[in-house]
């Protein structure tokens, strides 16, 4: 098997050779670091580059197998880190120039946990300052460009993640999805990426009772994600929405043949007031049709809940920006990013009354999709309403291209309703699409298993990007 070959392996796979000691995770690491390497001199996919420590970690990854020691489900599998999630002892950036001198004093909850199954960090991924955008330009690090066209953003805010992803370097990654940040890159990349249930994977965050932000698992194939979320998943004290949450999803994920027939899908072509592009709604009908041949029952549904929801958005996530962030602006204003300080300003002109009256209208979206509930088992809507943008695009939380691109994205991190992005299909361009899977609260199984089915019958998976 060639090196290429051995990176574009699922981790699922790759855990299982290693165990077995059919594969050394001294040889697997070689072959993703050079790829990572010679990749990232394109792309430009990290804030951190760790290649030196994950060499170091293979080579004891490669004693325990040898040695007989117990392993994890993860052990001596590469995986890449978003930089706004914290390593121990690591740079901590947020993407941003005032954070280069920052260390994460811990490991977050979810790094602790892949470390524990014995998954090995290569590195921090880009991202643009603070995840503010569904485009990945760091004013810290530089831009991030897709590997399947140099011209075009990998989405955002994990972009840096997505990029690596598609590129073959490590099969999986921990991202962040704050209006988002999972979903889009994972659309524009052509991967599976999965915002699950808030309290599903536990964090420390800031906002724990407002919180609208999500840590979560990215990868070429659906299996992979399964497997890093029941690693990632489970109660954590300091997290009030993982406390009583149901134990982890199964590691393992088939898709039975009858796991669509029956099902109750509510497609939404165009989501709110905001017109689909017509190649991105050809390709997600397609896979939409798909799932309605092999038995489900597909419902048009346009509900009025979703027509506004980016007012309510806006102020939620404009009002953190300017409360987490606004006091570095004196200092650091010069070399942050416009568009960041738009979003800080904007939020700084809320009144406290607008922010409650947010969240009550969040409340009453919330109501709104459970009743959807009550007739459909899932929801599938195109990930984003048009293919990728270009490098120069913009897309900013605070501003209209936001609201409209990424339109199917924010009102499920403000209902907190597990969504998932799954490959789509590719314009004709050569650009990835994706197609998004909404459930009720804790069904990330059952999106699970209907995007392993789709994976199945669609194989977009097995298309390589280009070579660079």
């Amino acid at each position: 098997m060639s090196d290429d070959d051995l990176c574009f392996l699922p981790a699922t796979q790759l855990a299982q050779r290693i165990a077995a000691r059919e594969l050394s995770p001294v040889t697997l690491m070689d072959a993703v670091l050079s790829r990572a390497e010679t990749m990232d001199r394109t792309l430009n996919l990290f804030a951190l580059p760790l290649f030196d420590e994950a060499r170091d970690a293979a080579r004891t990854a490669e004693a325990a197998v040898a040695a007989g020691a117990p392993i994890g489900p993860l052990h001596g599998v590469p995986i890449t880190v978003k930089d706004n999630v914290a390593v121990g002892g690591v740079r901590l950036t947020n993407g941003s120039a005032a954070f280069m001198d920052n260390v994460a004093p811990a490991d977050a909850t979810a790094v602790a946990r892949v470390k524990a199954a014995g998954a090995i960090i290569i590195g921090k991924t880009n991202l643009p300052e603070f995840a503010h955008k569904v485009l990945t330009d760091s004013p810290a690090f530089g831009v991030t460009r897709s590997p399947w066209s140099l011209d075009h953003t990998p989405g955002g805010s994990s972009g840096g993640a997505s990029a690596a992803l598609a590129a073959g370097v490590a099969p999986l990654a921990i991202g962040t999805d704050g209006g988002g940040s999972i979903r889009c890159p994972s659309s524009c990349c052509g991967l599976n990426g999965l915002k699950a249930t808030l309290g599903r994977i536990p964090q420390e965050a800031p906002d724990a009772f407002a919180n609208y932000f999500f840590v979560g698992p990215m990868a070429r194939r659906v299996e992979d994600v399964a497997l890093l979320l029941s690693v990632m998943a489970g109660t954590l004290p300091a997290d009030p929405f993982s406390i009583g949450a149901p134990p982890p999803p199964a590691a393992a994920i088939t898709a039975p043949e009858a796991v669509a027939s029956g099902l109750k899908v509510g497609w939404v072509e165009h989501f709110g007031r905001y017109r689909t592009d017509p190649e991105v709604a050809r390709l997600t009908g397609a896979a939409v049709r798909g799932l309605e041949a092999q038995g489900a029952i597909v419902e048009e549904l346009r509900d009025p809940c979703f027509d506004d929801v980016f007012e309510i958005y806006t102020v939620i996530a404009s009002s953190a920006h300017a409360a987490r962030y606004g006091g570095i602006v004196e200092r650091w204003g010069e070399r942050m990013t416009p568009s960041m300080l738009d979003s800080i300003a904007k939020g700084t002109r809320w009144s406290a009354t607008d922010w409650l009256r947010a969240h009550e209208q969040r409340t009453r979206l919330f109501r709104a999709v459970q009743a959807l509930f009550e007739r459909f088992d899932i929801i599938a809507t195109p990930t984003m309403i048009a293919p990728p943008k270009p490098l120069d695009a913009g897309g900013s939380i605070a501003t209209e291209m936001y609201a409209e691109w990424a339109a199917p994205l924010y009102p499920f991190n403000l209902t907190a309703h597990p969504a998932m992005s799954v490959p789509a299909g590719f314009t004709a361009d050569g650009l990835p699409v994706g197609l998004q899977l909404i459930g009720p609260w804790f069904a990330e199984e059952p999106l699970l298993r209907i995007a392993a089915l789709l994976e199945a019958t669609q194989r977009w998976h097995e298309r390589r990007p280009p070579a660079r």
